[in-house]
């Protein structure tokens, strides 16, 4: 079962970029993060053409999250991060797809900081790690896949000074990250690879996908009980070097099936 998290920066702009990758890489649930467009104008007839059901939580403009499958209609049980009922920002959905649980996330940013946006984004991954602990003692196979906006450490960054004042490198966001991780979760690429240096982002400026200077910011947490049943993970950094591509690549991980 192969499960990938790919956050697009606009579903309709981007179309024909996520439709060449489901078909190469054959994912059998994908999270999307950034769709970038409201409820109705998410483009459910083409996906389904490509073979794939979804439910997804759309908003005008910014934000958006989506779990895709291939496997059924995943069903959903949440399409909003409990614990401040005055966020409405689409950030968050929960569906289970084969007997597993499986989150599509995408964590502020949290710049400029320091300042409000910065807290609204440590607030959130507090808020997440909350949910993550009381998903955890259901006993559910889960998988917390998204683009989290933080890099967790220095091998996560290219070698450089110039997002040293970046909300995605502070103190504060990698304790945060380190703490919803904790000993329960495992992060499946860093599990797998824990030497290497491996991004998922680039961004568009000043040559950084030519240059190789990227983040890893796109994460997939297994539950426990998924830790020993992970095969393979990897990025599909090729599909950032595209016409018209995002400034993520996809992430995916393969687990046996239970």
């Amino acid at each position: 079962m192969k499960i990938a998290t790919f956050n697009i920066n606009g579903i309709n702009k981007r179309l024909d970029n996520l439709l060449a990758w489901l078909g190469e890489a054959q994912p059998d649930v994908v999270c999307l993060q950034e769709l970038k467009a409201e409820q109705k104008a998410f483009p459910q007839e083409a996906i389904a053409r490509a073979g794939y059901e979804a439910v997804w939580q759309g908003q005008r403009a910014w934000n958006g999250v989506a779990i895709l499958s291939r496997l059924g209609a995943p069903v959903l049980t949440r399409t909003s991060l409990p614990g401040d009922r005055e966020d409405h920002q689409a950030r968050y959905i929960e569906a289970a797809v084969a007997g597993i649980l499986v989150a599509s996330i995408y964590a502020p940013n949290g710049n400029p900081q320091p300042g409000p946006k910065f807290g609204y984004k440590l607030a959130w991954l507090e808020r997440l790690r909350k949910h993550a602990t009381s998903l955890r003692k259901s006993g559910a196979p889960i998988v917390l896949a998204g683009d989290y906006n933080v890099a967790p450490t220095d091998l996560d960054i290219y070698p450089t000074t110039s997002w040293d004042d970046d909300a995605l490198i502070q103190p504060e966001s990698r304790a945060a990250f380190r703490k919803l991780v904790g000993r329960s979760w495992t992060d499946a690429l860093r599990h797998l690879h824990p030497d290497e240096r491996i991004y998922t982002f680039w961004h568009y400026m000043r040559m950084r996908w030519p240059r190789d200077a990227g983040l890893r910011l796109d994460h997939l947490l297994l539950s426990a009980n998924l830790r020993d049943r992970m095969l393979d993970a990897g990025v599909d950094r090729e599909v950032r070097g595209r016409e018209g591509a995002s400034d993520h690549a996809p992430v995916w991980i393969k687990i046996r099936k239970g």
